[in-house]
C-alpha cells in the first residue's frame, strides 16, 4: 500500500492512501480528526487499467478548494485540475503541462509553476523552461500572468508559496539538488519587484512566510542545516536571525504551526521529531512507536498540529497529526501489513564499515532472529547514493517477503546521500562520484568478510540513480555479485544530458560537453567500461516506455552491448519493458506486482533463496 503524510489545513485533514487491490492511491479529506475519511479524488474509477494516476496536490489556505495534477501511463505530464472540498464538485478550471507543479493559493487564485507548451520551445526542451504564473479561478489560463522565471537558465527547478494572509510570495529556483536561489514579492508592491533572499550561494534555503517574518531551513555556513528567520522587509542574509542553530545530527525537514516550530533530525539515518517555541526554546519531543523514519512534516500554519507518517523495515506507513503543544500524537490512518500465522520475528541492526578511502559508512541489516551469518546467506544489497536523498528505513513489499523467506536485506547510507549532511552530499557528487561506488564495493565486502554471504549468493540491486549505482558495480567488480537488477537505470553517462529531462541532473553529474567533467564520466560509466572477454554476473535491465525521466535507452543499448559481446553460452542478459508505465511514479499495483515478481525470481533463482 501507499500512505502520505497528512496535510492539516484549516481543521481539515487531507491524505492520499492506496490499500488492498487498488491500483493507485486515492485523494481523502476528513472535516475533522474524528471524522470519517471522503475520497475526493479516485483516479481507479477514472481508468479501468488503473493508468490514471494522481501525481499532486495542493489545497487552499481555507481547505475551500484543492488543485491537483492528473496524468496517463506514467508519464508525470500532469493537467491540473481544481475541486470544491466540501461537495467534491470539479470546477471548469484545466491547465496542462503541469507535472511536477507546486501550487500557492491566495484569495480567488492561485499561482503555479508550468512547462511550456510543444511547439512554443525547440523540440525536446519542452521539459525546461519552467515559469511561475497566477490564475485566477474561472479565467482562461492561456492568458494567467507570467509572474517568475523569463530569462532564467532552462533548467532552474522553480517553485513557489504563498503567505497564509496572502501578502507574500515566496518563489524559489533551484539549481541540481545543492545550491538555489530565494525571493519574496509583496503583492501590496509589486512595483518594488522581487526581494533578494538567498541568491549566488553554494548553499539551499527552502521555507515558507508566516507573521510577515520568512523562515528558512538553510545549510548556508551549516552543512547540517539550520533554522533561520528573517523580517519579509529585509529578508536578505545580513538579517537572517538563527532559531535552531546547527548541531550534529542533520536538519532533514521543518514546518510551523501557529505557534511553534517542528523539527525533524537524522540520527544515525533514523528519525527524531521535535517541536520548539518559535525562539527555539522549550524543546518538547514528540515521541516515536520505533526506530524508523519520517520524511517529511506538514505544519498547520493557522493551527497547533504537525502531520507526519512513520513507517520501519518492520512497521507499516502509520499516519499521525501530533499536538505541537503537547507532543502527543493522534491515528490519522494505517496500512494494514499482511498477518502471516508463525511468522519468525525479524532482526534490525545497523552496522558501520570502512570505504576504501578509509570513511565509515553505516548499513542497516535486516533478517530473520533465526538467520545468523553462515557465509552463504542469500543477500540483496542495495543503494542509492546521491541528489541528497536520504536512505532511511522502509517498509516495503519485496525486502519484507524476502527477509521472511530467509534472506538478508543490506541497505547502505553512501555518499552523494542526505543522511549526514550536505558535506556528505558533496562527497558522492560531480567529480567525487566514484566515492558512491567505492562505498557500495566496500558494503558487499564487508558482507562477505563478516560472513554473511558469498560472491555466490549476493545479488545488488537498484533503480534511476540507484541503477547507475549497480551497472557501475556491475562494470567495476563483477567478480563480487551473483545477480543485477537493474531498474529505470542511467548508463551512458557521456550521452545522458540529451535525453529527456536529464539536464536538470548535470549539477550532479557533470556533463560531457565540458571536457574535464567528461574525463571522469568516461571512467565510470557503465556503458563504456563494458569489456570483451570478462565474465559478467547475470542482468536483468527493466526499463518503461513512457519514462518522462530517464530515457529507455540507457536499458536498452547496455542490455545489447552486453549480449554481444559475451562469449559465455551460460551467459543471462536480460531486459524487461513496461508498456503504459513510467519511472514507476503512479505505476499500477498489479503492474507493480509483476515487475517485482519477475525481479525477486530472478535473484532468488540466482542466490538460491527458495520463495
Amino acid at each position: 500500500g501507499l500512505l502520505s503524510t497528512p496535510r492539516p489545513i484549516a481543521g481539515r485533514i487531507f491524505h492520499t492512501r492506496r490499500e488492498g487491490e487498488q491500483k493507485q492511491a486515492v485523494l481523502y479529506v476528513r472535516d475533522s480528526l474524528g471524522a470519517p475519511d471522503r475520497a475526493l479524488v479516485d483516479p481507479n474509477d477514472l481508468h479501468l487499467e488503473g493508468l490514471i494516476t494522481l501525481d499532486w496536490y495542493y489545497p487552499s489556505s481555507d481547505a475551500r478548494y484543492v488543485a491537483y495534477g492528473l496524468s496517463r501511463g506514467g508519464d508525470e505530464l500532469s493537467t491540473l485540475h481544481v475541486l470544491e472540498t466540501a461537495t467534491g464538485a470539479a470546477l471548469p478550471d484545466r491547465i496542462p503541462h503541469t507535472q511536477r507543479s507546486t501550487v500557492a493559493w491566495v484569495d480567488g487564485g492561485f499561482y503555479y509553476t508550468v512547462h511550456p507548451a510543444p511547439g512554443s520551445v525547440p523540440l525536446g526542451d519542452e521539459h525546461y523552461y519552467r515559469r511561475v504564473r497566477y490564475h485566477r479561478l474561472g479565467d482562461d489560463p492561456a492568458k494567467d500572468d507570467l509572474v517568475f522565471g523569463e530569462g532564467r537558465p532552462k533548467e532552474d527547478i522553480l517553485g513557489v508559496s504563498t503567505s497564509a494572509d496572502d501578502r507574500w510570495v515566496l518563489l524559489s529556483a533551484y539549481q541540481g539538488w545543492a545550491r538555489s536561489d530565494l525571493y519574496l514579492l509583496d503583492r501590496q508592491h509589486p512595483e518594488r519587484g522581487l526581494a533578494t533572499v538567498l541568491e549566488g550561494e553554494e548553499a539551499i534555503a527552502e521555507g515558507w512566510v508566516l507573521d510577515g517574518r520568512v523562515w528558512l531551513r538553510t545549510n548556508l555556513h551549516a552543512p547540517n542545516y539550520r533554522v533561520v528567520s528573517a523580517p519579509c522587509e529585509s529578508p536578505a542574509v545580513p538579517n537572517w536571525q538563527t532559531v535552531v542553530p546547527e548541531g550534529p545530527h542533520v536538519i532533514q525537514s521543518v514546518d510551523r504551526t501557529r505557534d511553534r516550530l517542528a523539527v525533524l533530525r537524522l540520527v544515525g539515518a533514523t528519525s527524531r521529531l521535535a517541536t520548539y517555541d518559535l525562539d527555539g526554546t522549550n524543546e518538547r519531543e514528540v515521541r516515536l512507536p520505533s526506530l524508523g523514519a519520517i520524511e517529511i512534516l506538514e505544519g498547520e500554519h493557522s493551527g497547533d498540529r504537525i502531520g507526519y507518517t512513520f513507517q520501519s523495515f518492520t512497521d507499516a506507513p502509520t499516519a499521525f497529526v501530533a499536538d505541537a503543544g503537547t507532543g502527543e500524537s493522534a491515528l490519522v490512518a494505517r496500512l494494514r501489513a499482511p498477518e502471516r500465522q508463525g511468522a519468525a520475528p525479524v532482526s534490525v541492526e545497523q552496522t558501520t564499515y570502512k570505504s576504501r578511502d578509509g570513511t565509515d559508512v553505516t548499513m542497516f541489516l535486516v533478517h530473520r532472529e533465526d538467520v545468523h551469518p553462515t557465509g552463504g546467506v542469500p543477500t540483496i544489497l542495495t543503494g542509492y547514493g546521491g541528489f541528497n536523498i536520504s536512505r532511511t528505513p522502509l517498509y516495503a513489499a519485496g525486502p519484507t517477503a524476502w527477509v521472511e523467506a530467509g534472506g538478508l536485506f543490506a541497505l547502505p547510507n553512501l555518499r552523494g546521500g542526505g543522511e549526514y549532511g550536505e558535506s556528505w552530499h558533496r562527497a558522492g557528487m560531480l567529480a567525487k562520484k566514484q566515492n558512491v561506488f567505492d562505498d557500495f564495493h566496500a558494503a558487499a565486502e564487508a558482507l562477505v568478510a563478516r560472513g554473511w554471504t558469498d560472491s555466490r549468493h549476493l545479488a545488488i540491486a537498484g533503480g534511476s540513480n540507484g541503477g547507475l549505482l549497480v551497472g557501475a558495480a556491475l562494470t567495476q567488480r563483477p567478480e563480487l555479485f551473483a545477480a543485477v537488477v537493474c531498474t529505470v537505470p542511467l548508463l551512458d553517462m557521456l550521452r545522458y544530458q540529451s535525453f529527456r529531462i536529464a539536464r536538470f541532473w548535470i549539477a550532479e553529474y557533470g556533463s560531457a560537453e565540458d571536457p574535464a567533467q567528461a574525463e571522469w564520466l568516461r571512467r565510470y560509466s557503465p556503458y563504456h567500461n563494458v569489456r570483451a572477454g570478462v565474465r559478467y554476473p547475470p542482468v536483468l535491465f527493466t526499463t518503461a516506455e513512457g519514462d518522462s525521466r530517464v530515457d529507455p535507452m540507457h536499458a536498452r543499448k547496455m542490455a545489447a552491448l552486453l549480449q554481444a559481446q559475451s562469449e559465455d553460452p551460460e551467459s543471462v542478459v536480460l531486459l524487461r519493458v513496461d508498456r503504459d508505465a513510467g519511472h514507476g511514479i503512479g505505476k499500477p499495483l498489479d503492474k507493480q506486482v509483476h515487475d517485482l515478481a519477475d525481479q525477486y525470481a530472478f535473484i532468488a533463482w540466482r542466490t538460491g533463496l527458495r520463495l
